[in-house]
């Protein structure tokens, strides 16, 4: 019973961070096409705080939750991809970097906003304050991971859309033709790789190894803007 109540503490001290985090991102990408020209997310209640217009029940809940349960060595997870029509963009090329962008940009934005709440946990009693400290310090890694797993350079994730809209067409219409096969890929590196190479007795960690040192450097970066 008390692995059970150490397992439910921890997860509610996650699960807030881990959803507002996933979710405003794709509510950011949906805000930043309207104001370029695209309202089919907006028309379709997508730029929304409201976690329940963005959840998928697979990668927002399940799949985050079995690797919280399993004590995974890290947290994967996805909302809806939000609906953008990038023909209905002003300059589409130009202003799909943007929107692509909004999404780690939300992201960085609510690491920070997480690091300044941190000097708020002297207000609260002890046991609240424990919670509180658990709860912002998962949001700052959660945020920054997602921030960069979304940066590299693969279609459809955002880093792809923003190498597609900076390269020149010869670069760029090659990149883009991997999108539809981009995350079958990505999942295969991410998780078979690791998983075979323990059959052989090696330890591959592709996503660690990409993003362990940008990501201790931003976690450090974002504890000295924030004052802590």
């Amino acid at each position: 019973m008390g692995g059970l109540i150490a397992s439910l503490y921890e997860i509610s001290a996650l699960a807030i961070p881990a959803i507002l985090a996933i979710t405003l991102h794709e509510a950011a990408h949906g805000y930043a096409a309207y104001r370029f020209g695209d309202d089919t997310a907006m028309r379709r209640g997508r730029v929304s705080a409201n976690p329940f217009h963005h959840i998928d029940p697979v990668g927002t809940i399940l799949l985050p939750g079995l690797l919280l349960l399993t004590h995974a060595g890290f947290l994967f997870g996805y909302a809806k991809p939000v609906p953008v029509n990038f023909s209905r963009l002003r300059d589409p090329r130009r202003d799909m970097v943007w929107v692509a962008l909004a999404g780690p940009g939300s992201n960085i934005a609510m690491a920070l906003v997480a690091g300044l709440l941190g000097h708020l946990l002297p207000l609260f009693p002890l046991g609240a304050a424990r919670w509180l400290e658990m709860s912002l310090e998962f949001a700052i890694q959660i945020n920054l991971v997602l921030a960069l797993f979304n940066m590299i350079p693969l279609p459809p994730l955002d880093g792809g859309r923003v190498a597609v809209g900076l390269l020149p067409d010869r670069l760029a219409r090659p990149l883009a033709r991997i999108e539809p096969m981009g995350i079958g890929l990505l999942l295969l590196v991410i998780f078979g790789l690791p998983f075979a190479s323990r059959a052989f007795g090696v330890q591959i960690d592709p996503l660690g190894w990409l993003l362990g040192p940008p990501l201790d450097f931003l976690y450090d970066l974002v504890l000295r803007i924030t004052g802590n």
